[in-house]
């Protein structure tokens, strides 16, 4: 079982940059992680992934450039790093996880195990 558990959000201005990070209860050490976005009304969207070692990322073609996932296995945390925030950006951001340890990258929420409780990421214009 894995508890995962996010923060970072919060209210910044467009053009800004924040930091989230997703901490894990258990060793996540051989799982792939991923982040998603949820505004309310809209289903939730794949942001970004990486592998369980860290070796590969992925991201969702509107944020690439500008948003880059890394992780600590030793501290069990990934973090994501977003510059250039645009409004377009606002949203509720969920960390989650997956037991696989291989190279591809899952895109679709379903492929994940366990998830985080969001944290709110508001760009103002």
């Amino acid at each position: 079982q894995v508890h995962l558990v996010e923060s970072g959000g919060r209210l910044v201005q467009a053009g800004g940059s924040l930091r989230l990070s997703c901490a894990a209860s258990g060793r996540t050490f051989s799982y792939s992680m991923g982040w998603f976005r949820q505004v309310s009304g809209k289903e939730r969207e794949f942001v970004a992934s990486i592998t369980w070692n860290g070796g590969s990322t992925y991201y969702v073609d509107s944020v690439k450039g500008r948003f880059t996932i890394s992780r600590d296995n030793a501290e069990n945390t990934v973090y994501l790093q977003m510059n250039s925030l645009k409004p377009e950006d606002t949203a509720v951001y969920y960390c989650a996880a997956k037991p696989y340890t291989g190279g591809y990258h899952y895109t679709h929420p379903g492929n994940y195990d366990y998830w985080g409780q969001g944290t709110q990421v508001t760009v103002s214009s």
